[in-house]
């Protein structure tokens, strides 16, 4: 379940629009009018990026009369994160590991 959960929560975070979607949300909920506007697109566009978002667990949405109301929901993105960090770890080894070998190659040549 998780692992289907982080593929579609970076299927999601791979469009700048949807990350930046999600960034406008960040500070608040937003109607899909709302969120369309920064991109000068049709309501229509805004609503298929919002239905992947909506998809992928990172906003929820409701109406409030004739609006959709859309809020950020950051569980997904702390899985990503975490996900991520193992990575981190990895790569720190990794770059401690070079930067030994170069300070022994200078003292070396030095």
């Amino acid at each position: 379940m998780v692992q289907h959960r982080l593929d579609t929560t970076f299927q999601a975070l791979a469009d700048p629009t949807r990350r930046g979607m999600l960034a406008s949300l960040a500070l608040g909920d937003k109607s899909i009018g709302q969120l369309a506007e920064p991109y000068r697109m049709s309501f229509a566009g805004a609503a298929k990026h919002v239905r992947v978002l909506e998809s992928a667990g990172l906003i929820a949405r409701r109406k409030a009369g004739r609006q959709q109301i859309c809020s950020l929901n950051a569980v997904p993105m702390a899985e990503a994160e975490q996900w991520l960090r193992q990575w981190e770890k990895f790569w720190t080894v990794r770059l401690d590991r070079l930067e030994a070998a170069l300070e022994d190659e200078e003292k070396d040549h030095g």
